[in-house]
């Protein structure tokens, strides 16, 4: 049976390395694993992924909202939703949680936008079993992206944010991960790596028995 787990967090929280070791753990476990993201899984996720993050154009907040759904409602059609029939395990980094986190709360688009019908009409039914939250704290997240932005790793348009944004980011997933408990699962993001995939690797015992 397949099934869609996803990683959440700020940027720099670590969630990319780590979806990276759970397939890697998975693979081990002899399971079938795609790894993904949003956005720019599909040929015109790529394009939208240039757009939102290049900053060659800033978007309105509206905007980057609805480019956001577009890449998620292709992916999720021509890239999740074959994956899951086939039975393969897909871990994906980033899904609706960051839209949540990121255009309602720190684009500061939740007064007068019921965003819930968007985000089900671009899910299209697929909604993530497992969501890991990767939680460390936005200061210490921005250092971590700015430190890796001084070694050469190219930098994204949300990367050159304010402090202050990525804090209403880290206190959006606060919220969501209260509002969604059986889905979502805080990990500390502030301990080694290795930790932080044992912890993961618990977490996703029970799914490996059911």
């Amino acid at each position: 049976m397949g099934r869609l787990i996803t990683f959440e967090g700020g940027d720099g929280c670590g969630k990319s390395t780590q979806l990276k070791l759970t397939a890697d753990w998975l693979r081990g476990q002899g399971k079938d694993v795609l790894e993904t993201r949003q956005p720019g899984a599909t040929p015109l996720g790529v394009e939208i992924r240039s757009l939102l993050l290049s900053g060659e154009f800033v978007p309105v907040p509206e905007c980057e909202l609805l480019l956001f759904l577009a890449d998620r409602a292709q992916h999720v059609q021509t890239v999740i939703q074959p994956a899951l029939a086939k039975g393969q395990w897909v871990l994906c980094d980033r899904y609706s949680d960051s839209t949540l986190a990121y255009q309602l709360a720190a684009r500061g688009l939740a007064e007068g936008v019921d965003l819930k019908p968007m985000l089900a009409f671009a899910e299209a039914g697929c909604v993530p079993e497992q969501t890991f939250w990767l939680d460390v704290s936005a200061e210490i997240a921005l250092k971590r992206v700015r430190a890796r932005t001084d070694m050469g790793a190219e930098s994204t348009r949300l990367d050159e944010e304010a402090l202050s944004f990525h804090e209403r980011v880290h206190a959006a997933f606060i919220v969501i991960c209260q509002q969604y408990p059986e889905r979502m699962l805080r990990i500390d993001a502030g301990v080694d790596i290795g930790k932080i995939q044992k912890n993961i690797q618990n977490q996703l015992e029970a799914l490996l028995l059911a």
